[in-house]
């Protein structure tokens, strides 16, 4: 744990003079309307927050104040959306299926079409582990490729989803392995560990100065750092696809939703391409719609946070819910 920051964060708890904001899901997922599941440091440093004012002799409640922030297209571009199906396409090694009239093809036509360039990108990645990194692939681990498909659109997305878990849970793997991590947790947290690890290698607080290393010792550090670096690629990609379904476009295919999975599924590609900040096509002004919550007086709940260890731990849970019902409520406003 980063000790200094966590440290930080408490001074300026009791003492700042400014609310601070947190991301409680750790990490973006690219959606306006899903809320990945929340990591409980936001609610555990808000009981440290109320310990360390009762400790100064404070009395002021503690709050913690949901907000919501999603992003609308108030005229949507489908001309552009259409020109980046077709980028991918081409990139992807698919035949190109561009519309004729854009602006008036029915979204469902959209939906299809983007499905079709994941379900074509989910092959070729899926194809590409089990070649060059079968020890780590889900499927050679008894989990075979689904192939069963239930009748209809609905049961092809519900299959596209099994399938993009099992490759994501294998292209976690990889790095698990190498950095000798466990395989608990969910997705995000596991994202995060490896993210950590990672960093712990790249960033090497255990060196001197570069400037005092011989010239074998600065290689051999670059060396590790490169090989790290790399591991961490696969994590990008689960990292880019924990919230991406299927369904989730084919439900509600309206413009949001079909520009935030063509511009995750652009965003990986362009990874895979090399490219290592890749520059967003514009899909039309994008309009931010911030929603205040109901604040949640943490201070009134300190009790039963502190009458046991035990008690702590279920204290912090329960706040996490109810923060992440709270967030939720807002992303459907």
């Amino acid at each position: 744990m980063d000790l200094k920051a966590l440290k930080t964060i408490r001074a300026y708890l009791q003492e700042g003079e400014f609310p601070i904001t947190i991301a409680p899901e750790g990490a973006t997922n690219g959606h306006s309307e899903l809320l990945s599941p929340l990591e409980p440091g936001t609610t555990q440093l808000a009981f440290w927050g109320v310990e360390d004012l009762r400790k100064a002799g404070q009395s002021q409640p503690l709050l913690i104040v949901p907000i919501g922030l999603r992003y609308l297209y108030p005229h949507p571009n489908w001309s552009a959306l259409d020109r980046l199906l077709s980028r991918l396409e081409k990139d992807t090694g698919l035949p190109l299926a561009s519309f004729n009239q854009p602006q008036t093809t029915p979204p469902e036509a959209y939906a299809r079409r983007l499905c079709a360039i994941g379900e074509h990108l989910l092959t070729r990645l899926e194809q590409f582990y089990q070649r060059f990194y079968p020890h780590a692939s889900a499927f050679s681990r008894g989990n075979a490729v689904p192939t069963a498909v239930s009748p209809g659109e609905v049961g092809k997305a519900a299959l596209i989803d099994q399938r993009l878990a099992h490759l994501l849970h294998t292209a976690l793997s990889i790095g698990k392995d190498y950095f000798g991590l466990p395989h608990t947790g969910s997705l995000g947290r596991r994202c995060r560990r490896l993210e950590e690890a990672g960093w712990m290698q790249i960033y090497r607080e255990d060196l001197p100065s570069l400037f005092r290393l011989c010239s074998l010792e600065r290689g051999l550090a670059d060396w590790s750092a490169a090989v790290a670096s790399l591991h961490l690629r696969h994590m990008r990609l689960v990292e880019s696809f924990v919230a991406v379904t299927a369904e989730y476009v084919q439900q509600q295919p309206r413009f949001e939703r079909l520009a935030e999975t063509a511009l995750i599924l652009f965003d990986l590609v362009e990874r895979v391409k090399g490219v290592a900040v890749p520059r967003r096509p514009q899909l039309g002004r994008r309009q931010a719609v911030i929603t205040i919550g109901t604040p949640i007086d943490v201070s009134q709940r300190w009790s039963s946070y502190s009458a046991s260890r035990s008690a702590a731990k279920a204290a912090v849970a329960t706040l996490t819910a109810d923060l992440q019902q709270a967030l939720e409520t807002l992303t459907r406003l």
